[in-house]
């Protein structure tokens, strides 16, 4: 279990001041400058030695991430960074409290992220409908500018920093990077293909790097405790502390920070007042966003939460927002459910997705009321295969594992309702 003294983000219930003399009083812009004093070589070598990865899903190192942008421009491009804030994942909703409650550490965070990385600007593009967050986040920008902690002579430090706020419109695949960044530039969003990545050429053809809300907001805190501060919490490679959304028929559903690795019945029991019913009522869990495979309750038993050990399983972390469903739950129901959503959330740029995720979701439907044949549960999984790793972004996968993950657990489910179905039609 988290100690409370390791905890990085100390106004999550939004309990404190959100502003500028409230994120103060709570250690944040402390030694700021002194942290840009370290240079841009140290800070993400120290950001890199503390094995933070990042917090949107993909879990890759963000210390190598940030290495990747160019130390010197050699043709007068600058440099951005880009946080994604669209959060359109079901399930999650971390980081809007992350904005709405403790939006300093966010915009610390950017001015720390674009000092490292020779940036010139940090733009946070947000969901539309986060009103409130984006209303906050653009008063404490303005708190920020007008107590000289960015902008020109950021903190005294010699650099120049802006930070802007940019509202998406509310589309899941602007969650994507390079769709991100097209929308960004006033494009529709849709996924690029990649080489070139954003690190050579990103937002207006310049040199940027996407990240996520939480992974950028507790670099600051990493930074002032020291990197083994941060890799000393979780388990190796899964290192330091985890902000999970727990949903669903849970007691007390919540976001909560914890360490990594925490096992997930723990998580559930000790967060969210466990399991309605009871733990022997669940039925199936996912574990990181409605994204990733389920998982069932006798791996839920004992999966920890954390990068590794969800890939053991045959599922993964996402953006560690826990659903977890009891036996009321309609399973094939609800994985048809997410399948439209997918469907619908498609650019329609790539085949494989644009046909596809509609063929997934109206077989789903027919295997939801067993209106189908037993082949046809082959067939489908020979569909989500032909969908999964063809598409230029991971909206394919995205559509692909839930049904995957349904029919690796639940197949029995499945053949039984079609069993049924066809027992009624023959009387």
């Amino acid at each position: 279990m988290l100690a409370d003294k390791d905890r990085i983000f100390t106004n999550l219930y939004g309990h404190h001041d959100w502003k500028l003399a409230g994120a103060k009083s709570r250690g944040d812009w402390s030694n700021t400058k002194s942290i840009l004093a370290k240079g841009q070589e140290v800070i993400i070598e120290e950001v890199k030695a503390s094995g933070l990865r990042g917090r949107g899903g993909a879990g890759f190192s963000t210390g190598i991430k940030w290495s990747f942008m160019p130390k010197q421009s050699v043709d007068g491009r600058p440099s951005y960074l880009v946080v994604n804030a669209d959060e359109g994942e079901p399930g999650t909703c971390k980081d809007r409290d992350m904005m709405r409650h403790d939006p300093h550490k966010l915009i610390e965070g950017c001015l720390i992220a674009c000092f490292a990385m020779r940036a010139k600007a940090a733009y946070i593009y947000i969901r539309g409908e986060f009103r409130e967050e984006a209303d906050h986040l653009e008063f404490a920008i303005q708190e920020a500018y007008d107590a000289k902690l960015i902008g020109k002579n950021a903190c005294g430090s010699g650099f120049d920093c802006d930070v802007f706020v940019h509202r998406g419109a509310g589309a899941y695949i602007c969650g994507e990077e390079t769709a991100l960044i097209e929308s960004l530039e006033g494009k529709k969003g849709q996924p690029r293909l990649k080489p070139p990545f954003p690190a050579a050429c990103g937002v207006w053809g310049c040199p940027t790097t996407v990240n996520n809300v939480e992974s950028i907001a507790v670099v600051p805190e990493i930074l002032r405790r020291g990197p083994a501060w941060f890799a000393g919490i979780g388990r190796p490679n899964n290192t330091g502390t985890k902000v999970f959304c727990i949903s669903g028929h849970v007691n007390n559903p919540c976001n909560v920070e914890e360490e990594m690795g925490i096992p997930l019945k723990e998580l559930i029991e000790r967060h969210a007042g466990g399991v309605r019913g009871g733990w022997d009522n669940l039925l199936a869990i996912i574990p990181g966003g409605s994204s990733v495979p389920l998982l069932p309750k006798d791996i839920c038993d004992t999966v920890l939460m954390d990068f590794d050990s969800l890939r053991n399983v045959k599922s993964g972390l996402g953006t560690a927002a826990v659903i977890v469903m009891d036996k009321s739950t309609d399973l094939v129901k609800a994985i048809a459910r997410l399948s439209k959503f997918y469907m619908h959330e498609s650019c329609g740029q790539c085949t494989p997705c644009r046909e596809g995720t509609g063929w997934l979701w109206r077989m789903m439907e027919r295997m939801a009321t067993g209106h189908a044949k037993l082949e046809e549960i082959d067939q489908m999984l020979d569909v989500a295969g032909r969908i999964e790793g063809h598409t230029i972004c991971a909206l394919g996968d995205a559509a692909a594992w839930p049904v995957q993950g349904l029919v690796r657990h639940f197949r029995g489910e499945i053949e039984r309702r079609i069993n049924e179905y066809t027992k009624k039609k023959v009387a």
